[in-house]
């Protein structure tokens, strides 16, 4: 089973088993709410741990935002019921390291260093580094970071070749991930007609969270 049944999910990067289960229980909810799910991951570390990305659309996400989101997400998953046992509730902005999960993602963050795997041997690969030269309709062309001997400086991947990719930590992205969220967040006050007091709301590593056990 994947998330892909889910109405209205433009992520190209998709959940599986029990992960998409959730995906599909907690995306409309979301959505009702503003917000847009990155991924859902169930893990057994520390007990069971049910992991929430989630973002708005403008791509902020703060405290009271994860808050807000697993006071949503809890009555549903409480009336679906898909994990058995009982686990801790984490909801979580994606992080300035962040997975990359719709096209438009790979658009935001072209130019930036990128980890990927894939499901399908890609030019004799399953593994790239690299930054995002281009963000197409149907794929993604990336400038290898370290380009073996014989190999070409750049591969072009198909979206739906891509099982899992990540931004790299390096001082450009904090710097252009900073800069694109107080950005974002000045104009959603502008919205709001909210006084702009300089104030960004993040944490020194980009990432918000809220936790909870059910």
């Amino acid at each position: 089973m994947t998330a892909t049944a889910s109405e209205g999910d433009d992520r190209i990067i998709r959940e599986s088993g029990i992960d998409a289960r959730i995906a599909l229980i907690v995306q409309p909810v979301l959505r009702g709410i503003g917000f847009r799910l990155v991924r859902v991951h169930l893990s057994g570390q520390n007990g069971l741990t049910l992991q929430i990305l989630a973002e708005r659309e403008d791509g902020t996400m703060t405290v009271e935002d994860c808050e807000e989101v697993s006071r949503a997400v809890s009555p549903a998953l409480d009336v679906d019921d898909p994990i058995e046992k009982a686990y801790h509730l984490e909801v979580s902005s994606p992080g300035i390291d962040r997975p990359l999960v719709r096209k438009s993602d790979f658009t935001t963050w072209t130019g930036h260093l990128v980890k990927m795997e894939t499901s399908m041997v890609v030019a004799d690969r399953k593994r790239f580094k690299g930054k995002i030269a281009e963000a197409g309709e149907d794929d993604v062309l990336i400038e290898r970071d370290k380009a073996a001997y014989g190999e070409e400086p750049t591969v072009r991947v198909p979206y739906d070749a891509i099982a899992d990719v990540r931004l790299i930590l390096t001082d450009d992205l904090i710097r252009d991930a900073l800069s694109k969220d107080n950005r974002a967040r000045k104009e959603a006050k502008k919205r709001r007609g909210e006084p702009d007091d300089d104030e960004s709301g993040a944490e020194a590593d980009g990432t918000e969270d809220h936790e909870q056990e059910l």
